[in-house]
């Protein structure tokens, strides 16, 4: 298939992984002392783990797994809303299905919608338009989430949501912005970064311009892309030769998708329906400044948070991690999955504490379905385009 079958050729996987390994021994990077990459994207995350990437690397390199999960983000204050919103008798609560499950501090979307809520899962924004369209006499919420990949579907939604007059639809606006949150890691004293992969997805929208900041004021190389295993291990080659060459840049290993300036009809539309809040609350790495979107007060009818009178509009509520939990560490990359004191004892699939062991992008759910409960470290891969058992 094109596209796919290329991007995972054994031969072309032997030759990168070859000259990685060359390119670290000439940096001098070794286990005790090797150079830490962050994959800022969770499907890169549990790229590289199906894959088995971090076991066919050398030792001198170490994969950081950054905050790239939307929905492993998110406070749990704000799920917490979009339950109270749900169990609202006037309400159709819809979401995207990642959300479903992902625990708040009295009981997730799920449980609730076994008690009898009216929460439905969408594919499309364009699904809980339909609803409205349906049902004139409900309140149809679409629960916006997610970075800069999915907020022009709901932008669009919302301007087509106005066109039509649907005065029983709005959005619960939780869209966050990757940059703010990379510069945060950035000015963390604690954390130590050498460089980065850039998440594929949402360069398609925004570019790489917006991560010119990275190398221009930190001096860190950072290298757009793909999901794909050669993608990963070209990426890794990318980045590790711009830090043995002492360069650091933006480069766009993804450019057969994405564009240096971004979709321009993608961010029209953001530009049209958002404006940055003053900050955001993120698990983990706290308030951040100007780092979530909040629907503009000319499409104030169709915003969720001011129909309901919830959310920021009402003023934040910050609600501590479960005890034991440790999603805001893992998440900024401080300790891997399996360093939480509750990886597979408190927390499971089947009953998490976070929504890192839920998201088809968390880390945790990564270490456990390639790693299982001993993690990954147990775990080897065969060949290099061989998913790890």
């Amino acid at each position: 298939m094109r596209y796919i079958e290329e991007f995972r050729d054994p031969k072309a996987a032997e030759g990168l992984l070859s000259a990685i390994t060359r390119v670290v021994d000439e940096i001098g990077a070794t286990f005790e002392n090797p150079v830490h990459i962050m994959e800022i994207c969770g499907g890169h995350t549990h790229a590289i783990f199906r894959y088995g990437l971090d076991r066919l690397t050398p030792p001198g390199v170490e994969f950081i797994h950054g905050p790239g999960c939307p929905v492993c983000v998110l406070p749990m204050s704000r799920v917490d809303e979009c339950v109270e919103l749900a169990e609202r008798p006037e309400v159709i609560f819809t979401t995207f299905g990642d959300a479903m499950r992902v625990p708040g501090t009295r009981k997730s979307l799920m449980q609730a919608k076994a008690e009898g809520a009216d929460i439905r899962m969408v594919y499309s924004p364009l699904d809980a338009l339909e609803l409205a369209r349906r049902n004139p006499d409900r309140e149809v919420v679409f629960f916006g989430l997610g970075f800069e990949t999915t907020t022009p579907s709901t932008a669009l939604s919302v301007q087509q949501a106005a066109r039509e007059g649907l005065e029983n639809f709005s959005v619960f606006c939780n869209h966050i912005t990757v940059p703010p949150p990379i510069k945060a890691l950035l000015d963390d004293p604690h954390m130590v970064l050498d460089g980065f992969v850039g998440p594929g997805h949402v360069s398609m929208v925004i570019g790489t311009t917006p991560y010119n900041f990275i190398a221009e004021q930190y001096g860190k190389p950072i290298v757009v892309a793909g999901f794909e295993p050669l993608d990963l291990l070209q990426s890794v080659l990318m980045v590790l030769t711009q830090i043995r060459d002492g360069r650091a840049e933006v480069e766009n290993q993804y450019a057969r998708v994405v564009p240096e300036d971004g979709n321009p009809i993608s961010l029209a539309a953001i530009d049209d329906v958002y404006e940055k809040r003053p900050s955001f609350e993120w698990r983990g790495l706290g308030e951040i400044d100007e780092s979530g979107l909040r629907i503009r007060a000319k499409y104030a009818p169709f915003d969720a948070e001011e129909k309901f009178g919830i959310g920021y509009g009402a003023g934040p509520r910050v609600v501590a991690e479960p005890e034991g939990c440790a999603c805001g560490q893992v998440m900024t990359g401080r300790i891997k999955p399996t360093g939480c004191p509750q990886y597979g004892i408190g927390c499971t699939p089947e009953m998490p504490l976070g929504a890192l062991m839920v998201s088809s992008e968390g880390a945790c759910a990564a270490y456990w379905q390639y790693g299982g409960l001993r993690g990954l470290s147990d775990t080897t891969a065969t060949s290099p385009m061989e998913p790890a058992e």
